[in-house]
């Protein structure tokens, strides 16, 4: 919890604070304001004034729009340092990633390690939980067992209800969330980090027609889960490009691989020998290494097109040795980054720079690997 600041938290050096009365006029700003020049000049306590600033659950509909009527009558700027000072406990912050050997949510792992050292500087701490994010009872539990530990959670989400029952029930305690690589649109998180999907899915589309050429055939995309909200974009918008730009290539129904090499190895084999005119393959989420290994086995990967995520020392390598002819990407380290930032921010009441929180997407080829 934020705690709240002093009166003598100042947004100002400027020495000299004039006492004000409750509903008294404002006619020239005090140089000196403080939360109990706010709550005073409303009429209010200083717990309604911080309820109302950092957006706490708990105050009518009046007191919130005296409280929001004192702010603009005395101009008051938090200072977000004197805050930091005024906190006596840290802000406690966790995230949820998906269990199992996704090569990109270890990178990812990292990078919040990484990003937690200067977090501490914040007086802000991490916290990292694994679950089955492909089970949503499993994580709907984990949300939910969270209590009130924490001020800000950050969850790689499955979009269906009990998880955006749980999201919204964080919420409303005033808890602020945000989804991470995949969102939940319809729930009250506070913002999605992660990239432009139904772009990635076009691009990978635009992508995959101009490696295939003239080439007529069969094109397979392999998910990891329709449920996850990320992979069904990916999806629209590659079928959108495909349909209209490269009528000659026809689209497989989807499998699902679960980001799992193993089963991404035994769905690929499969599609396979399915369908001898598969020119090309769209991995939509994880499990490169297992759809890679497959199309060498079967001494095809010179010939099928195969186009897939993020840039891992398993995509890298089959870059290099042309399994893989793009790969899309998404920087983990900015996600981790503008997580961290996003949550500090909400919890402290501070702006955000959109521009600098936007996750950009990066193509990869052989030629010009990082």
């Amino acid at each position: 919890m934020v705690a709240l600041m002093s009166d003598r938290d100042l947004i100002s050096p400027l020495p000299e604070a004039r006492t004000l009365q409750p509903g008294a006029a404002a006619l020239e700003p005090p140089v000196r304001l403080t939360l109990v020049d706010v709550a005073r000049v409303a009429g209010v306590s200083l717990a309604t004034v911080d309820r109302v600033i950092n957006h706490r659950p708990g105050v009518s509909k009046r007191a919130i729009a005296k409280v929001e009527e004192s702010l603009a009558q005395l101009g008051y700027r938090p200072d977000p340092v004197a805050a930091q000072l005024a906190r006596r406990t840290s802000l406690r912050f966790c995230f949820l990633l998906p269990s199992g050997s996704n090569s990109f949510m270890r990178q990812l792992a990292e990078q919040i390690r990484q990003t937690g050292d200067w977090l501490k500087e914040q007086r802000a701490v991490i916290e990292m939980r694994e679950v089955d994010v492909f089970d949503p009872q499993a994580l709907a539990h984990a949300l939910d067992t969270l209590g009130d530990n924490y001020q800000g959670v950050a969850v790689v989400a499955l979009d269906h209800p009990a998880v955006r029952e749980a999201i919204d029930a964080l919420a409303a305690r005033g808890v602020e969330v945000v989804t991470l690589v995949s969102d939940v649109p319809t729930s009250r998180r506070s913002r999605f980090i992660g990239i432009d999907n139904p772009s990635a899915g076009r691009t990978a589309a635009t992508l995959l027609g101009r490696f295939a050429g003239q080439k007529h055939g069969s094109v397979a995309l392999i998910a990891g889960s329709l449920a996850l909200r990320d992979h069904a974009e990916r999806q629209f918008g590659f079928q959108q490009v495909i349909g209209a730009d490269f009528p000659h290539l026809s689209v497989l129904p989807v499998v699902e691989g679960r980001d799992d090499s193993d089963l991404c190895r035994e769905v690929t084999a499969r599609l396979l020998v399915q369908h001898p005119d598969l020119v090309g393959i769209y991995n939509i989420g994880a499990g490169t290494r297992g759809v890679a290994e497959a199309l060498e086995a079967s001494g095809r990967a010179q010939e099928v097109v195969f186009v897939g995520h993020e840039l891992t020392q398993h995509s890298r390598r089959f870059l290099l040795r042309g399994v893989m002819d793009a790969v899309i990407n998404q920087d983990a380290g900015h996600e981790a980054r503008s997580a961290c930032r996003i949550l500090l921010a909400r919890c402290l009441n501070q702006p955000i720079l959109a521009d600098q929180e936007r996750i950009r997407i990066d193509i990869f080829v052989r030629d010009n690997l990082p």
